[in-house]
């Protein structure tokens, strides 16, 4: 499922509040940096997830190895690794009681997805919350809400 309705994209902003970002770049001109600093930007606590980086610091936020690293509870992981890796994150997600999986664009699979959403988490897949959060603020503005 790639068609999520925005009452679902909406329920989660509004339920997270830390994001775990796999593949976190601390080169600015990389989008998983970008979206972090946007993200961050919205009030969202961003803590990156790079090994090569462990112990340093993007945008301000320690760096760790794995989700499981991570001392404070995760409400969303946002991957931004390839399709091939992304099913290895979703079970780490799973174990460490995460809410949300939201695989960025042009991320997808379908086993994994399917894994997570037996295991209670809501699952997204190729999409970016840097542009659907701004559409849906959008909306809400030509609404009148």
């Amino acid at each position: 499922m790639t068609d999520y309705p925005d009452a679902l994209l909406e329920r989660i902003f509004a339920e997270t509040r830390t994001i775990a970002v796999v593949g976190a770049s601390p080169k600015p001109e990389r989008p998983s940096h970008g979206v972090m600093r946007f993200l961050q930007s919205k009030g969202y606590r961003c803590i990156p997830v790079n090994p090569g980086q462990a112990g340093g610091k993007i945008n301000g936020e320690t760096v760790y190895a794995r989700l499981a690293d991570i001392p404070e509870k995760i409400d969303m992981v946002d991957v931004f690794r390839r399709s091939s890796e992304a099913g290895a994150v979703v079970d780490q997600a799973v174990a460490i009681g995460a809410k949300t999986v939201w695989m960025q664009l042009d991320v997808r699979d379908e086993a994994a997805a399917a894994r997570g959403q037996k295991a209670g988490l809501t699952v997204i897949m190729d999409r970016c919350p840097a542009i659907e959060l701004p559409r849906l603020e959008a909306k809400r503005a030509r609404a009148g809400r």
